[in-house]
């Protein structure tokens, strides 16, 4: 029951993520429909069985704002892979670094900022990754929900990655 569960809208959009119970509520009140099943495994009452949940689609569509994702230390990490974006390390700890300086108008945005280790944060110091002759791993860039989804949910079933766009 504490298996994780794609919560889809109405129109296959992914939503959230929520736990086997949560889902099998929706499911029982007819707030949501059956999309997929996980292999043979039930969810038995006194009166009912049910398929085990993977994914599930609301019956009505859900009309949600924008998701902004916030920016912040940790949503940087987290987009980047907890990995410097210079030297690729993974194993020490990391720093935020502007790929344009502060000093030099570089602004606190998805696209000028990147994780990376003590060591290049400081090779790298004031100046730009030309001039330091440092190659950035992967060019920043502003994450969507659907990417902090797929990183919420850990492992991601077989059956969830067309809706989160990983084929």
């Amino acid at each position: 029951m504490n298996r994780k569960v794609l919560v889809l809208n109405h129109n296959y959009e992914p939503l959230s993520v929520c736990n086997v119970r949560k889902a099998v509520v929706l499911l029982y009140l007819g707030k949501a429909e059956l999309v997929e099943a996980r292999n043979g495994d039930l969810v038995r009452s006194v009166s009912i069985s049910m398929p085990l949940p993977s994914i599930v689609r609301l019956s009505l569509f859900i009309r949600v704002p924008y998701k902004k994702i916030i920016l912040s230390r940790k949503n940087i990490l987290r987009r980047d892979g907890h990995r410097c974006q210079y030297c690729g390390r993974g194993d020490v700890p990391l720093t935020v670094d502007h790929i344009i300086p502060k000093a030099r108008g570089g602004a606190d945005s998805w696209e000028n900022l990147v994780s990376a280790c003590v060591r290049c944060n400081n090779k790298k110091g004031d100046r730009t990754p030309a001039e330091s002759q440092m190659n950035l791993h992967r060019k920043p860039f502003r994450p969507n929900h659907v990417m902090f989804l797929r990183n919420f949910s850990g492992r991601v079933d077989e059956g969830w990655k067309p809706y989160l766009f990983m084929n």
